[in-house]
């Protein structure tokens, strides 16, 4: 019975992680100021790194925090605030093409799903 319950936490435990990390990544792409997207990307690659917590993969995870989390954001931090870039929110970030990306998308999200699904039964 203490598997059965240790299985159910995990569930619940990744459930709520993969929340954040979808929030997370939606955001991301959202939000109209670039640091502000790089604060949301650590929240998502933290995400990643919990995963693999629960996973019981732990140098993995900690190597995800390391790598990506610290020296990467850091990188891409300092490169946008030492660039002559405005900081603040930008109106023009958009892709003009926004229009035909939402058809095209919904199109690979059903060839795909169909594919897997057709894959596995």
């Amino acid at each position: 019975m203490l598997a059965a319950d240790l299985l159910v936490a995990q569930n619940i435990g990744f459930g709520i992680i993969a929340l954040l990390m979808i929030v997370g990544a939606l955001r991301v792409v959202t939000v109209n100021n670039v640091v502000h997207a790089a604060l949301w990307l650590v929240v998502v690659l933290s995400g990643a790194a919990a995963q693999y917590l629960l996973l019981s993969a732990e140098f993995v995870a900690i190597t995800q925090v390391l790598v990506y989390v610290g020296a990467v954001m850091v990188l891409f931090l300092f490169g946008t605030m030492l660039t002559r870039a405005r900081i603040g929110a930008e109106n023009d970030l958009n892709n003009k093409n926004w229009k035909i990306a939402i058809p095209v998308s919904l199109l690979m999200l059903g060839v795909m799903s169909y594919v897997i699904i057709d894959g596995f039964h």
